[in-house]
């Protein structure tokens, strides 16, 4: 087996937390922080924390606005977040691969 894939993994995404919000935006244009909480069963801290650290790392948008007077926090994949994504996915594909009979 080729350890080569392991270490090649992004360690901004390969957390648990922050594998489940990107494999969420993924799959969807944009979601809001209480969607994202709810659907995630994830605290309000939890959330932060690791939305925290994917912005930072570039690989997702936050925006702030107000929807009949209450603020409003969505958050969408980045081009770059996006690719970092399916990076990713494609490591794991090749990890799945070299552990199937031949």
């Amino acid at each position: 087996m080729n350890p080569e894939p392991f270490l090649q993994l992004d360690r901004v995404i390969h957390e648990k937390g922050r594998l489940a919000i990107m494999s969420l935006l993924a799959a969807s244009p944009q979601v809001s922080f209480t969607e994202m909480r709810d659907l995630l069963a994830m605290t309000d801290g939890n959330i932060t924390a690791h939305v925290r650290i994917l912005h930072e790392a570039g690989y997702i948008s936050v925006t702030k606005s107000f929807n009949k007077g209450r603020p409003l926090t969505t958050y969408a994949l980045t081009p770059s977040g996006r690719q970092a994504f399916t990076a990713y996915i494609n490591l794991l594909e090749q990890i799945v691969q070299q552990t199937r009979p031949k």
